[in-house]
């Protein structure tokens, strides 16, 4: 009997299956330290303990995006590890805060399945909730995958597409409990901008771009415990399609949203994920460039303090984004683009 982790394969999966994924991960101010000096983000919350209190966090949270990658990265073994590529996220609520001493865990529930023409893959949808160790929600998102087949001759099952909202409304957006944003204080982050001064349709270059490091992005991984071969084996990528190991996109979002302190410096939490895809893929070398597109502007109900703008933010490699690149005439994605990323933020409001 073999007793190593092989991984599932598309015909493995069954519609309304529920996966739980090993291991538990007990999280410490060492993973938030890390993770800031892997990706350079500032966000107040996340970097002072004495501002999350202030506002009403029991004390220093942890990145959202970090929580986010521990999530993930319990469902690689089980739902990725013989996928070609993650193909899109949407539907994802962040819910209450994680802090250092909490354990999380996940769960996958498979919500659709779509054999590929080419008989040879298949995508394979998912729905993962991430929880600390008394049942506490931490997060909930969807994404799909695209999955090899182990034989290219087993039967194809029923396809089944699920259908997804475009956007989360406000309605359904989380709060961390006995918060009030009223309190923020805008000389935390040096930009005075508020809720009130973003308006749709504006678009917010961050001008800064940051060069992504073989160890860097192997280490970020690592953190996460994302064993996806395609991110560190160079002895079997060198005989892959590209030759080399690929950055894995959760890590370009997390410099992306490092990179958009740059003018969303006050947008103090992610509350959704929307929509998302990674368009091409990042290597080590890449100078990662992002902009943001300000989609809407969302009144919270029953919140003065807080208000949410939903963002689309665009990456780039050895582009900046000053040329904004995106689509030529056939609605074809400009090479450089990397990451087309639809997510809401929380942002205080004036008093």
């Amino acid at each position: 009997m073999t007793k190593q982790i092989q991984g599932n394969y598309f015909e493995d999966f069954r519609l309304g299956q529920e996966l739980r994924h090993a291991t538990p991960r007990t999280v410490t101010e060492g993973d938030q330290a890390l993770y800031l000096s892997l990706t350079g983000a500032r966000f107040a919350l996340n970097s002072s303990a004495a501002a999350a209190r202030e506002v009403g966090y029991d004390g220093l949270p942890l990145d959202d995006w970090l929580a986010f990658h521990l999530v993930f990265g319990k469902s690689v073994p089980d739902i990725s590890l013989n996928a070609i590529a993650n193909l899109g996220y949407a539907e994802g609520v962040f819910r209450q805060p994680v802090y250092p001493g909490d354990t999380l865990s996940t769960v996958s529930e498979v919500i659709g399945l779509k054999q590929n023409s080419n008989g040879k893959t298949g995508t394979v949808y998912v729905r993962s909730r991430g929880a600390k160790a008394d049942g506490t929600p931490v997060l909930d998102y969807v994404r799909w995958v695209m999955v090899r087949k182990r034989d290219p001759d087993s039967p194809a099952p029923e396809p089944h597409v699920p259908e997804l909202a475009e956007a989360v409304p406000a309605a359904q957006l989380e709060l961390p409990a006995n918060t009030n944003f009223a309190k923020f204080d805008t000389g935390l982050t040096g930009q005075p901008h508020l809720f009130e001064d973003f308006v749709q349709g504006e678009r917010i270059d961050h001008v800064d771009g940051m060069t992504v490091e073989e160890a860097e992005h192997q280490m970020a991984t690592r953190l996460y415990q994302n064993t996806a071969r395609v991110h560190f084996n160079q002895h079997q990528e060198s005989q892959g399609r590209f030759a080399r190991r690929i950055v894995y996109g959760g890590h370009v979002i997390s410099i992306a949203r490092a990179l958009s302190f740059n003018g969303l410096g006050n947008a103090i939490k992610v509350a959704a994920i929307n929509a998302g895809r990674h368009t091409k893929p990042c290597f080590a070398g890449d100078t990662v460039y992002a902009w943001s597109d300000v989609l809407e502007t969302m009144a919270l109900p029953g919140r003065g303090d807080v208000g949410a703008l939903r963002l689309r933010t665009i990456a780039t490699k050895d582009r900046p984004c000053a040329d904004h690149p995106l689509t030529d005439a056939d609605g074809n994605y400009d090479p450089s683009v990397i990451l087309d990323l639809d997510y809401t933020v929380l942002i205080p409001r004036r008093a």
